[in-house]
This record gives structure tokens, C-alpha cells and sequence, in this order.
């Protein structure tokens, strides 16, 4: 009987790992089930009992996540980094003393850097009245803008009326002297004698008063010759005045009433221009410019003189 529970030396002899731990070592030398208690069978073999169970794993298992640290930038590029910096900001510092030295020498020459600023949506002159001209010379210049701005609109309504005109039948050659009138007209007319206007009341110059009252004299004249536009010097009914205004009028009254509204916005320009060239003069002289303009160009006149000697 003691031989039939004695070990089978012909059975595998299960591996058993040194370096498991002692209860797992000790499970694995019983049984491969577990180490568990069994039950032996009429033929010898041994079977699990019904409470055996899977031995976990064991806690002791090393864990081989290890967290890996990539540095991005190494300590030499960032001291490359920082040294293309200080050369930028050293080369935008010398561009802006660069800049501040050429705008104190333009200004100490007397030469003024004007940004355009009018329209807001469409930028095309500088116009800073509220900010560039003293405050009791604010009003003149801003009715001397008025001037030019009314010119533009009476040059536009003339190629309005003049369309009409040439519709029924006036040619087409008095709507192509409109288009030259407004395109010449108005940039000259801010040219010629509001620039000078604007830079007089912002410098307090006698030279830019005298360029004003000579173009702003032939600008009052053309705006009266054009209300009345008689069939002298420009072709007739080229302009919208009265005269024009009466012969369209009995050709077709639709184009008539044009020339007829034509003719008040002239009037209206020519009333503007008389109060602001007498407003200008009434300052020009109360201000002792006129003496000073005289005495600079007596002084012009001497160094031309002297000039054409030598």
C-alpha cells in the first residue's frame, strides 16, 4: 500500500525558479495546479481539489516605465537666441534714432512731412485743420475749404448738366470740355491757391498769403464768368450758367432746369469766394503780413539783382 503513493520516478520533474518567492517556489514543487490540497485516484493520479485556485502574480514584479526627458532646446541655443535678439533690437533702435535725426533736420529746415489723411475711407490730401491751424484762424480755413469743395461739386454738376445737353442734342464736344474743366480744375484749384492758403495759416508765412490772393483772384473770376457764361472765351454751353440755361431751356426744359441749377450752385460758389477772399484780406492786413510780404520781396528783388550782377 505504501508503494502505490510513492513518487512516479518516471514523471517530469517541473522546473522550479530559484528566485520566485518562497510561497510561490513551494506551490510550484507541490503541484502544477496551484500547490493546493488534491485528491488521489484508484490509478494514482491525483486530481485538484474543488477549491484550488490560480496563484496571482506576483507583487514584486518591477516596473520598467521610466519617464524620458528630451530637453528642446539645449542651454547653446538658447544663448544664440538670445543673442540674435539683442541684434535685432540693437539694429530697430539705430533705425529709430536714424529716423527721430532725419525728421529734427527736416524740421529745422523748414520742411514738414504731411501724412495723407482726407478722405478717411480713401486717403488723397493732408487736412488737419483742428490739430495744424491756431484756433482763430480755424473758421476762415475751414470756409476756404468749403470754397474748394463747392468748386468740385459745381464742376461735377456742370458734367451732369452738360450730359443732358448733349443728349438732345448739343454736340459732344461741350461734354468732352466739361470732363477737362473738373479733372484741371479742382486739383489745381487745391494746388494752386488752398495748399498755399492752409501753409500760410499754419507757418504764418506773408509769401504763401501773396500765392493765395492770386490764384484765389482767378478762381473768384472763373466761378462768376461760369454762372453767367456768356459765348466768349469758353464755348458756350460748356458751363452751366444763365445764358446757356435760357437757350437750352427753349430747346427741352428737362435740360434747361439742369443748366437753371447749374447756374445757382456758380452764384452760391461766387458769393463764398467773395466772403472768404475778404475775410483773408481783413486778416492779412490787420496782422501786418503786407508789410512783411513787402519786404520780402523788396529783399528778393535785390538778391535777383545782385545775382544776375555777379
Amino acid at each position: 500500500m505504501a508503494g502505490r503513493y510513492e513518487r512516479n520516478p518516471f514523471d517530469e520533474e517541473e522546473d522550479v525558479n530559484p528566485f520566485a518567492d518562497s510561497g510561490v517556489r513551494g506551490r510550484a514543487a507541490g503541484s502544477s495546479y496551484g500547490g493546493g490540497p488534491f485528491y488521489m485516484t484508484n490509478n494514482g493520479g491525483a486530481l485538484p481539489s474543488s477549491n484550488s485556485r490560480l496563484s496571482p502574480l506576483a507583487s514584486g514584479v518591477a516596473d520598467f516605465r521610466a519617464t524620458i526627458d528630451i530637453p528642446l532646446d539645449t542651454e547653446k541655443d538658447l544663448k544664440r537666441r538670445e543673442k540674435e535678439l539683442q541684434a535685432r533690437e540693437a539694429e530697430l533702435n539705430k533705425r529709430e534714432k536714424e529716423l527721430k535725426r532725419r525728421e529734427d533736420a527736416a524740421a529745422r529746415a523748414g520742411i514738414i512731412i504731411e501724412e495723407k489723411n482726407w478722405p478717411s475711407f480713401f486717403p488723397i490730401i493732408h487736412h488737419d485743420v483742428a490739430n495744424e491751424i491756431p484756433a482763430h484762424l480755424q473758421r476762415m480755413q475751414y470756409f476756404a475749404f468749403a470754397s474748394l469743395l463747392g468748386l468740385a461739386g459745381c464742376l461735377f454738376w456742370n458734367i451732369i448738366a452738360v450730359t443732358a445737353a448733349w443728349i438732345v442734342g448739343e454736340g459732344v464736344k461741350i461734354w468732352l470740355l466739361s470732363i477737362i474743366y473738373f479733372i484741371s480744375g479742382v486739383p489745381g484749384a487745391y494746388v494752386l491757391w488752398y495748399r498755399p492758403l492752409y501753409r500760410a495759416m499754419r507757418t504764418d508765412s506773408a509769401l504763401n498769403y501773396g500765392w493765395f490772393f492770386l490764384f484765389y483772384l482767378l478762381h473768384l473770376g472763373f466761378v462768376i464768368y461760369s454762372a453767367v457764361a456768356p459765348p466768349i472765351i469758353f464755348h458756350g454751353k460748356s458751363l452751366a450758367g444763365i445764358l446757356p440755361a435760357i437757350d437750352i431751356a427753349s430747346v427741352h426744359a428737362v435740360a434747361g432746369i439742369f443748366y437753371f441749377i447749374g447756374f445757382g450752385l456758380f452764384t452760391v460758389e461766387s458769393l463764398l469766394s467773395v466772403w472768404v477772399i475778404q475775410e483773408v484780406y481783413a486778416y492779412f492786413r490787420g496782422s501786418g503780413k503786407a508789410v512783411e510780404m513787402k519786404r520780402e520781396a523788396t529783399h528778393g528783388a535785390m538778391r535777383a539783382a545782385m545775382s544776375s550782377s555777379i
